[in-house]
């Protein structure tokens, strides 16, 4: 059997399981989770390499994260679902992952319509099987999804108990096509370590805030200074109004230290490295709606800007 590798999107509505499928899949965590939607706000690669004893011949299957389907409403949604289209083009395979805790509704329509016209073979995942009531509710549900579309596969899957994926990960190999590698074999993401570091920030904001403050919070590393013993790191948050900022700060400064030092620690372990982090609030008002701004977002335009020492953490390898 040759080597095979190919590139696999990851589909389906908010919180169907997407990025703790990438997870769990490369064995790092590369894409933040938290239990409120639209998490995942750009596409984020995970590279698996499957070495010839693991894969006859090997393969290395690039798994593509998406930005959770739905209808936008402002200039940030139509930059995720912009990131959602651009991963589906010249994909070879599609994982379509669906909540089967969930009754299918019009977010579920909604991912199968961006596949109406894609000719690119997809497999349906029923995620979260370990939480169905009843193991009796599996065959109804996938002779349900049946009369949707002609799916190459059908796979129940638990992404978070990590149930099926080694049936899936056959699956996969089966319908990549035979190729070289695309990237070298220690590589798991084409995502800069500083964009990684932003993430881990706003996900941290993510789980300590509530309400409508996640949704308009977004953040940007503005500095990011590697050593062999220190990592220096300066990183803004940025919110929509001054009640917010006052949120984000909290009382004595100390929401915004929990914050920083719970993030602190994570990008630690992600880096192998003691890192000094700074963090500051800063309001943008209605900064969702700004094209502009939607591209000081873009790590890959923040890369353009990047010379000497910095395009070293371009690329996250494994430690």
């Amino acid at each position: 059997m040759p080597f095979r590798s190919g590139f696999v999107c990851i589909l389906g509505r908010p919180n169907a399981g997407k990025s703790t499928l990438l997870n769990a899949l490369v064995g790092e965590k590369l894409a933040i989770i938290s239990p409120k939607p639209q998490t995942t706000r750009n596409r984020i690669m995970g590279i698996l390499n499957l070495p010839k004893s693991d894969a006859k011949s090997g393969a290395q299957i690039i798994l593509i994260d998406t930005p959770g389907v739905h209808k936008p409403d402002s200039s940030l949604g139509r930059t995720m679902m912009a990131e959602v289209r651009e991963a589906l083009e010249g994909c070879d395979l599609v994982l379509l992952i669906m909540d089967a805790t969930r009754k299918l509704d019009y977010h579920d329509q909604f991912a199968l319509d961006m596949l109406k016209h894609s000719s690119t073979k997809v497999f349906l995942l029923l995620n979260k099987i370990d939480l169905l009531r009843g193991k009796d509710r599996l065959l109804p549900l996938i002779d349900e999804y049946k009369k949707l579309r002609a799916f190459a596969e059908i796979i129940p899957t638990s992404a978070l108990k990590r149930k099926g994926l080694d049936v899936l990960l056959n699956e996969v190999i089966a319908a990549l096509p035979p190729g070289p590698p695309y990237f070298p074999e220690d590589q798991i993401t084409d995502q800069p370590a500083r964009f990684m570091a932003a993430e881990i920030i706003r996900e941290r904001v993510l789980m300590e805030t509530s309400q409508e403050l996640p949704y308009a919070t977004t953040v940007i590393v503005d500095a990011f200074e590697e050593s062999a013993k220190l990592t220096h790191i300066s990183a803004t948050i940025y919110c929509e109004r001054e009640g917010q900022k006052g949120i984000l700060i909290g009382k004595g400064g100390k929401m915004l230290k929990r914050i920083g030092t719970s993030a602190r620690l994570q990008i630690e372990h992600m880096l192998a490295t003691r890192v000094f982090l700074e963090l500051f609030v800063k309001v943008r008002p209605h900064w969702r709606e700004s094209r502009q701004f939607m591209e000081e977002l873009d790590w890959r335009k923040q890369l353009q800007h990047l010379t000497g020492p910095d395009i070293e953490s371009r690329v996250t390898r494994l430690k």
